[in-house]
């Protein structure tokens, strides 16, 4: 019987010419994310994925792990089309090995034998045509980390913009300026996981702070919808120190950046890790408000944070979009997007009147 890795072996197509070059002695030199790793023949880069053979990048192509409808508000998206069904798909492979992943089965298959999660063989036009008949209104490339299988999330994402669908990135945002010109005519949406404000932390997660922060900066500047999310894991991230520089370099991009400061639930290798309380939460919120941030949202304690999953209006305080979890329970931004109150434009990809 074939392993996993043998398996992935066989479903792969060379890599997009953007984002590989070959070096010295037969190396190639792979773009895809901040590792930017330089590949032996016949070896794997950090990813596991992406490989060299006979010279020529070799990437996954032409199936799922995963693929269901959610919620956008699931992703998390709040600023875009509230309500909306988004469809979801993922590949295998991570590019960083988090200890408290909570898509774990997926994004480490390939270097944890508990981690089993099966493919099946897909196109993107049979994808496409799950979300259209699930009555989507976004594709989004998520459960593992999508900048490894850019390729194919392009190649879905055409179909996708073809049946007039949104597209979207759930990211760690470990990403390259040659990945993000390579997305970036086929990707609108893009959320982050802004894990720490530790280099040190993000070396313990296998990675490094600064390609996430440049990309931070691009991603904005290049004009995808940026949300950042924080997970906030009790003794790892949880310092005021820590949670105040997150928010200082995001208000420092744009005050209107959607910021998600959401709760730890003991997972993987962090069992024994409390989980986020309400309280800390609402002092991250705290000082993201006090940093600048005019959009702060907590999130995975539904009912449990007061008005903290809620869309408000930063200039005469109306409550637009309330929220109870995923739940969307009232709504009131106008067609071109402004508070139904003071006119305030409020930044996002809002409902299509």
């Amino acid at each position: 019987m074939s392993t996993l890795a043998e398996m992935l072996a066989q479903q792969v197509r060379e890599g997009a010419p953007e984002l590989w070059e070959p070096i010295e002695r037969n190396r190639i030199r792979c773009y895809a994310c901040g590792h930017c790793c330089p590949i032996p023949e016949g070896q794997p880069g950090v990813c596991k994925v992406r490989f060299n053979k006979d010279g020529r990048l070799q990437v996954p192509w032409g199936y799922v792990a995963g693929a269901q409808c959610d919620p956008i508000e699931k992703k998390p998206f709040f600023h875009v089309r509230p309500g909306a069904v988004a469809f979801s798909f993922g590949m295998l492979g991570c590019d960083l090995h988090c200890s408290y992943c909570q898509n774990w089965v997926t994004s480490q298959a390939l270097r944890d034998p508990h981690a089993v999660s099966p493919a099946r063989l897909a196109t993107p036009l049979e994808l496409v045509r799950e979300a259209v008949e699930m009555e989507a209104e976004a594709v989004v490339s998520t459960y593992n980390e999508p900048l490894i299988t850019s390729e194919w999330a392009v190649a879905v994402f055409k179909e996708a913009r073809a049946a007039g669908l949104l597209t979207g990135f759930v990211s760690n945002g470990n990403a390259t300026p040659r990945v993000l010109e390579y997305l970036r005519p086929w990707v609108d949406l893009y959320k982050v996981d802004l894990k720490s404000f530790d280099d040190r932390h993000y070396r313990q997660l296998g990675g490094r702070l600064q390609p996430i922060l440049d990309s931070l900066r691009l991603i904005y500047q290049m004009g995808f919808w940026l949300e950042v999310v924080t997970l906030v894991v009790p003794g790892f991230n949880d310092s005021d120190e820590e949670l105040t520089r997150i928010a200082e370099f995001l208000a420092g991009i744009s005050p209107d950046i959607p910021w998600h400061v959401t709760a730890f639930h003991s997972d993987y290798k962090m069992e024994d890790t409390q989980s986020t309380p309400p309280a800390t939460l609402a002092r991250a919120a705290q000082l993201g408000r006090q940093a600048g941030l005019r959009y702060v949202y907590a999130g995975n304690l539904p009912g449990r944070v007061r008005n903290l999953e809620n869309t408000i209006c930063p200039t005469c305080g109306q409550v637009l979009i309330e929220r109870h979890g995923y739940l969307i329970r009232s709504y009131r931004i106008t067609a071109e997007g402004r508070c139904s109150s003071c006119s305030t434009s409020i930044p996002g990809r809002w409902k299509q009147s």
